[in-house]
C-alpha cells in the first residue's frame, strides 16, 4: 500500500489544529457584563450536568457490548463459512464511542462559550454577532470532521499493518481489517443514537414548556429571565441541536465512509498504490473535503446591517462543494484505473467521478428544498401563517400538509440520485455519491451549529434585557438558523439514505445472499416490520417528549403560583429543578427507542436468518427516510411560521403580530413541531444507518447461524465441488484435445466429448429444436468447497463457452445449479441458485450481454444419478446449461 494513506489522518490533524485555533479565538472575545456571564454560566453548567449524566449511562451500555463483541470476533466459523473478525473489533467499538461522545463534547463546548460573546458581538453590529456564531459553529464542524478522518485513517493504518501487511486489497486478511474497522462505526452511531434522542426529548421537553406556560399562560416573551424553564430551554439547544447533531453527523461521516472501504474491498484491480486505490479514494474525498470546508469557512462575511446572512452562508456552502468538485476530479483520475469492476459490473473512473457529481447535486438539491419548504417568506411557511387566522386546529393542519407535501421532490430527488450513481459505477457509484455529499460535513455542519448558537445569543440578550436593537440583530440571526438547522437536516436524512444503501450492499455480500425474495412469506413479514420501526419509533421519542413537557409545565406553573415576585423581577425562579426534570426525563426515556435500533436486526437475523433482517432493513430504509423528511420539514416550517409574527404578518388584509390569537395558534403549531423536529425526525437517519451497520457487524454469524442444523455437521451442508478430480485428468476422461476453429476467427481447443463441442452441435445442428429437456453439463467447473466462488482453473472453459456465444449472437442460454440431496434443502437451494448466478457473472465479465443469459437454482430437484452413492453425488452436483433460442 502507498504512503499516501498517511496524508488522510494527517487531514484529520489540520481539521483539529483549526478547530483548536478558532476555539481560541472565540474564547477571545468579549463576554459582556457580569448578568450575561452568569446567565451563560448557567446554560453551561446544565449543558455539562446533563453530558455527565448521559455518559454515565451510556457507559453501562458500551461496556457490555465491547465484552461482547470482543467474545464474537474471538470465533472462527468453520472453513465453509469463516468468520473474518478479531476480539479488537471491540477496541475499535469503544474508540468509535470515545470519539462520538467527544465530537458532541467539543459541539457543546464552543456552543457555551460562543452564546454569550455572540450577545455581546450584536452589540456592535450584525456582521461581527455573525463571525463570532459561525465561527463557533465551524469550531464545531471541523472538530468533527477532523475527528472522523482521523479516527478512520489512523484505525485503518493500524488494523492494515496488524492483519493484513503485504496482503492484496481483497484478500481475507485486508477483510478481516475493514470488518474489525466496522467497530468503530457502530460505536460512533450507537452513541449518536442515544446523543440524539437523548438531547432532543431534553430539548423539546424544556421549550414546550416554556413556550405553553410563559408565552401562551403568562404572556412573557420566549426568553424572558422570569421563566422558570428558560435556562433548561437553552441548554437543550446545546445539548440536543449541537451535541447530539456532533455526535448524529460524525456517525454519518464515518458510516459513509466505511460502507464505501467495505464495497472497494471487494474490487480487485492494478494501479499504483497496491491495489488498494477504491478503499483509499473515499478517505481521501473526505480529507479533502475537510480541506475545502476549512477554506470556505472564510468566505462567510457580510459587511452591512442589511446584508443578507443567508446570503454569506450560502456563498460559504457553495464554495465548498465547487473546491470539492474539483479536488475530486483529480483524486479520482490520479488514483483509479481506469477500469474496475464490482460483483459482475464493469465501470471506469470516470463513472467513479460522475457518481461524485451526483453525491454533491444531490446534497445541495435538497438543502435547497428543505429551505424552500422551511424559510420565512415562501409558499409553504405562508400557507401555515395563514391558515392561522382561523385557529389552532388549521395551523395544526397546514403543517401536517407541508410535511407530507415536502417529501415528494426530495424523494424523486433520492431516487434519480441512486439511479443515476448506479448507471455511472453500480453499487460503488451509490456509496462514493454519499461520500461526496458527506465529504462538505464541516462546512454543512458549522452552518447548521451556528443557529443553536444565535438562538442562545437571542435567549441571554433577552434575559440581559438589552437594547431592542441587539435584538432584532440575534433574532436575524436565530431566523437564519432555523432554516439552516432545517437543511443540515434535511441532508443529513439524504445521506442516510444513500449511505444505508451502500451498507445493504456490503451486508448482503458479507451474509453471502444474492437477491431478497419478497414473494416468500417470511421476507414480506420483514419489510412490513421493518416498515413500522420509524413509527414506534417517533410514538417512544414524541410520548418521551409529551411526558417530559407535562413535568416542565407543572413545575413552571408551581413556580408562579408559589415563588411571590417572580413577575415582578423580585425573585429568582428555580431555573435548576428545570434543568433536573430535562435531565432526568431524558435520560430515562431514550433507552427504550435506542434499544429498539439495537436489538431488532440481532433478534431478526439469528432467528430468521439473513434474508428476511434485509427485508427489515429495506422496508425500515424506506419509511425511516420518508418519515424523517416529514417531520423535521414540517417541525421547521411551524417554527418559522410562529417567527413571522414577530416583524408582523398579514392575513385577509390585516396585520397580526405577537400576542394576537393567529400568534398563539402559530405558537400551538411550533409546540406540536418542536419533537418533530429536533427530537423524532433527526433520529431517523440515525436509526436506519444504525440498524444497517448492526447487520453488517452479525452478518459473518448469522451466515453461519443459518448454515447451521442439530446434529449435523457444517461441511454436510452445502454440495462440494463438482467434482475433486484435477482439471488434467477430467480433459482425459472427455475424450482427445481437438482444434475448433469459430465463425469469429477464434480457435478453441477443446476434448472430443466436452461440454463445449456437445453444445457447438446442438447449436449448429438447425434440426434439433430448442426445448426444455436438453441441458448441458459443465464438466471442468470447480467451486470453493460448499462457496459460490469459482476456482481459478474454471476461467478456461468460461472463456471456451463465451467465445461460443460471441460466435453466435443470436443464441441465449440459462444457467442451472443443482445439488445432492445432502444437508438441508433450502441450503441447497440457496447455494445452487448461487452458484449459477457466479458463472452468469463470470460470462459476463467475458463480454456476453446480461440479456442472453439467466440463472436459476434447483437445489437437489432433478437429479441425474443415485443419491445413495458418492459417485451419483458429485454428478447431481453440477452447473448445466439449457439453450433458449438460437
Amino acid at each position: 500500500m502507498n504512503n499516501i494513506v498517511y496524508l488522510v489522518p494527517a487531514f484529520g490533524i489540520v481539521g483539529l489544529l483549526y478547530t483548536a485555533w478558532r476555539f481560541s479565538w472565540v474564547s477571545k472575545q468579549p463576554t459582556g457584563d457580569e448578568n450575561m456571564q452568569r446567565l451563560s454560566g448557567y446554560i453551561a453548567d446544565g449543558a455539562i450536568a446533563f453530558l455527565k449524566a448521559e455518559w454515565k449511562i451510556l457507559s453501562y451500555f458500551a461496556i457490555p457490548t465491547a465484552i461482547l463483541l470482543a467474545w464474537l470476533g474471538s470465533r472462527h466459523g468453520t472453513p465453509e463459512n469463516p468468520i473474518h473478525s478479531s476480539p479488537i473489533i471491540a477496541i475499535a467499538f469503544l474508540i468509535g464511542a470515545l470519539f462520538s461522545a467527544t465530537a458532541g463534547y467539543i459541539g457543546m463546548k464552543i456552543a457555551t462559550k460562543a452564546n454569550v460573546r455572540t450577545a455581546q458581538a450584536a452589540r456592535t453590529s450584525l456582521a461581527k454577532a455573525l463571525e463570532v456564531s459561525f465561527t463557533g459553529g465551524s469550531v464545531m464542524g471541523m472538530g468533527v470532521a477532523g475527528l472522523a478522518v482521523l479516527g478512520l485513517g489512523g484505525l485503518f493504518i493500524t488494523f492494515y499493518n496488524l492483519f493484513a501487511q503485504g496482503q492484496a486489497l481483497t484478500s481475507d486478511e485486508m477483510r478481516k481489517a475493514i470488518e474489525v474497522l466496522a467497530g468503530f462505526s457502530l460505536g460512533a452511531e450507537s452513541i449518536a443514537l442515544f446523543a440524539r434522542v437523548g438531547g432532543g426529548i431534553y430539548t423539546k421537553a424544556a421549550d414546550v414548556g416554556a413556550d405553553l406556560v410563559g408565552k401562551v399562560e403568562a404572556g412573557i416573551p420566549e426568553d424572558d429571565v422570569r421563566n422558570p424553564a428558560t435556562i433548561a430551554d437553552n441548554v437543550g439547544d446545546n445539548v440536543g441541536d449541537v451535541a447530539g447533531m456532533g455526535a448524529d453527523l460524525f456517525g454519518s461521516y464515518v458510516a459513509t465512509i466505511l460502507a464505501t472501504m467495505v464495497l472497494g474491498q471487494e474490487i480487485n484491480v492494478s494501479d499504483n498504490y497496491g491495489g488498494f486505490s477504491p478503499v483509499l479514494l473515499p478517505m481521501l474525498i473526505a480529507g479533502v473535503g475537510l480541506l475545502a470546508s476549512l477554506v470556505s469557512t472564510f468566505f462567510v462575511r457580510i459587511s452591512s446591517e442589511t446584508a443578507s446572512v443567508q446570503s454569506a452562508l450560502n456563498l460559504g456552502n457553495w464554495a465548498s462543494i465547487i473546491i470539492t468538485f474539483i479536488a475530486s476530479y483529480f483524486l479520482v483520475k490520479n488514483i483509479l484505473p481506469e477500469q474496475l469492476n464490482l460483483r459482475g459490473f464493469e465501470f471506469t473512473s470516470t463513472g467513479v467521478f460522475l457518481a461524485i457529481i451526483v453525491g454533491l447535486v444531490v446534497g445541495a438539491l435538497m438543502s435547497m428544498i428543505t429551505e424552500y419548504y422551511t424559510a420565512m417568506g415562501k409558499r409553504p411557511v405562508l400557507s401555515i401563517i395563514e391558515k392561522s387566522g382561523t385557529g389552532h386546529a388549521t395551523n395544526i393542519i397546514g403543517g401536517l400538509a407541508v410535511g407530507m407535501e415536502s417529501t415528494v421532490l426530495p424523494i424523486l430527488v433520492l431516487a434519480a440520485g441512486i439511479i443515476l450513481s448506479y448507471k455511472f459505477a453500480g453499487l460503488y457509484g451509490v456509496s462514493i455519491a454519499a461520500a461526496g455529499m458527506m465529504a462538505t460535513t464541516a462546512m454543512q455542519l458549522a452552518i447548521d451549529a451556528f443557529g443553536p448558537i444565535a438562538d442562545n445569543a437571542g435567549g441571554i440578550a433577552e434575559m440581559s434585557q438589552l437594547p431592542p436593537e441587539v435584538r432584532e440583530r440575534t433574532d436575524n440571526l436565530d431566523a437564519v438558523g432555523n432554516t439552516t438547522a432545517a437543511t443540515g437536516k434535511g441532508f443529513a436524512i439524504a445521506s442516510a439514505a444513500l449511505t444505508s444503501l451502500a451498507l445493504f450492499a456490503a451486508f448482503v455480500g458479507i451474509a453471502g445472499i444474492k437477491a431478497i425474495d419478497i414473494y416468500k412469506a417470511d421476507v414480506l413479514a420483514g419489510l412490513f416490520i421493518g416498515g413500522m420501526i420509524p413509527f414506534i419509533f417517533s410514538a417512544l421519542c414524541i410520548s418521551a417528549v409529551g411526558k417530559a413537557a407535562m413535568e416542565m409545565v407543572n413545575e413552571v406553573r408551581r413556580q408562579f403560583r408559589e415563588i411571590p415576585g417572580i413577575m415582578e423581577y423580585k425573585a429568582q425562579p428555580e431555573y435548576e429543578k428545570c434543568v433536573a426534570i430535562s435531565t432526568q426525563a431524558s435520560i430515562r426515556q431514550m433507552i427504550l427507542p435506542g434499544a429498539i435500533a439495537l436489538t431488532v436486526p440481532v433478534i431478526v437475523g439469528f432467528t430468521m436468518g439473513p434474508e428476511v433482517l434485509g427485508g427489515v432493513l429495506a422496508g425500515v430504509t424506506v419509511s425511516g427516510v420518508l418519515m424523517g423528511m416529514f417531520q423535521s420539514n414540517a417541525g421547521g416550517a411551524w417554527d418559522n411560521a410562529k417567527k413571522s409574527f414577530e416583524k408582523g404578518v398579514v392575513i385577509d388584509g390585516e396585520t397580526y403580530y405577537k400576542k394576537s390569537e393567529p400568534h398563539k395558534a402559530s405558537v400551538t403549531g411550533d409546540t406540536v413541531g418542536d419533537p418533530f423536529k429536533d427530537t423524532s425526525g433527526p433520529s431517523m437517519n440515525i436509526l436506519i444507518k444504525l440498524m444497517s451497520i448492526v447487520s453488517l457487524v452479525i452478518a459473518p454469524y448469522i451466515t453461519v447461524q443459518s448454515g447451521s442444523m442439530e446434529n449435523t455437521k457444517l461441511e454436510e451442508l452445502s454440495p462440494k465441488a463438482v467434482t475433486e478430480l484435477p482439471v488434467s485428468d477430467k480433459i482425459k476422461d472427455l475424450g482427445a484435445l481437438f482444434s475448433k476453429k469459430l465463425s469469429s476467427g477464434v480457435d478453441l481447443n477443446i476434448p472430443e466429448n466436452g461440454i463445449e463441442n456437445n453444445l457447438l452441435k446442438f447449436i449448429e445442428d438447425a434440426s434439433k429444436p430448442v426445448d426444455k429437456t436438453t441441458w448441458f453439463d459443465f464438466d471442468r467447473l470447480t467451486f470453493e468447497t460448499g462457496k459460490s466462488v469459482l476456482k481459478p482453473e474454471s476461467q478456461e472453459q468460461l472463456k471456451n463457452i463465451a467465445e461460443i456465444l460471441k460466435a453466435f449472437p443470436k443464441v441465449s442460454i440459462k444457467l442451472g445449479g443443482y445439488t445432492d440431496n445432502t444437508g438441508d434443502a433450502k441450503e441447497n437451494l440457496m447455494l445452487s441458485n448461487e452458484r449459477a448466478a457466479s458463472v452468469k457473472s463470470e460470462l459476463e465479465k467475458l463480454g456476453v450481454s446480461a440479456q442472453r443469459l439467466e440463472s436459476e437454482g434447483y437445489g437437489q430437484e432433478h437429479p441425474v444419478a443415485d443419491n445413495t452413492t458418492e459417485e451419483g453425488r458429485a454428478l447431481n452436483r453440477r452447473i448445466s446449461i439449457r439453450v433458449l433460442s438460437k
